[in-house]
């Protein structure tokens, strides 16, 4: 049987059940308010809330491991004294109820020295790795070849939304899941060492894109994005397959493919938008 792959309904989380079940969390960025405080945004930190909404996850789904699909922490180069105070207790909490993986994203320098090496906490590869048969990667960097014979891909970084805009100009923005394929000729040019023809390198896995975790954060409206707009080498080299993607609310509301949400009058780009609306000042 083929892992499955479940979102929490209403939640910016997942659930994969295979021979072991894990919670699979990407975004959260942990010490954001330093950031926006820096900015002239006065916000309190929100950390004790995003623990509880984890914690109700675990009591709800139990999960035998949690996968922080990165971005852990929020600051970059350095290290907030936010995080220095925040990220130990959440890390720790979360690792006395499972044990945590952590695959690191762009933002999570230094993350391995912010927990205690007693607790039950592994950070894997920025390139990613397999995982009870499914492969996770942050989506920052190529993720490793091994991941393209796994059944199942889930990767994050690019926060997805989709833009709802009326005939006023008003504009809502929700977050969203993205559900697609590799193209096959776009990472044949860059894992040329690979047999796309043998099942034991090449499993045309399904990918999952998963929405931040961090309402804070900002998105990308796929709606309105081409591969350019997107963030990360597998995304920008249009290893990604874009028009055929599936999207889907956090509520389970199916849009359609992208190629045909674009043409909708309330989903179609307006202007030319580029990048990541930011609260803050950070990188992406």
């Amino acid at each position: 049987m083929p892992p499955e792959i479940t979102p929490i309904l209403d939640e910016p989380a997942l659930t994969v059940t295979n021979t072991e079940t894990s919670l699979v969390i990407a975004d959260i960025h942990l010490g954001i308010e330093w950031d926006l405080c820096r900015s002239g945004i006065n916000l309190p930190s929100r950390v004790k809330d995003r623990l509880d909404r984890v914690l109700g996850y675990l009591q709800t789904c139990s999960p035998d491991r949690i996968v922080l699909l990165g971005d852990v922490k929020h600051n970059v180069p350095q290290v907030s004294w936010q995080e220095k105070d925040e990220i130990p207790l959440f890390l720790e909490t979360l690792a006395e109820h499972a044990h945590v993986d952590i695959f690191p994203g762009n933002h999570d320098g230094g993350v391995e020295f912010l927990f205690s090496g007693q607790k039950d906490i592994k950070v894997h590869s920025a390139r990613g790795s397999v995982l009870d048969g499914v492969g996770y990667f942050h989506g920052h960097t190529w993720l490793a070849p091994e991941l393209l014979a796994a059944s199942h891909v889930i990767t994050a970084h690019n926060h997805p939304t989709v833009r709802f805009t009326d005939n006023f100009g008003y504009s809502i923005v929700e977050p969203a899941w993205i559900r697609t394929r590799f193209n096959v000729e776009t990472l044949k040019t860059r894992f040329g060492n690979l047999d796309f023809e043998n099942g034991r390198d090449w499993a045309d896995p399904a990918v999952f894109i998963m929405p931040a975790f961090n309402e804070l954060c900002g998105g990308v409206p796929f709606n309105e994005s081409t591969q350019e707009d997107l963030l990360g080498p597998v995304f920008s080299s249009g290893g990604i397959g874009l028009e055929n993607a599936e999207v889907y609310l956090l509520d389970g509301t199916r849009l359609g493919l992208l190629k045909n949400i674009r043409k909708l009058e309330h989903t179609r780009a307006k202007t030319k938008k580029r990048g990541r609306t930011h609260l803050s000042g950070g990188s992406p």
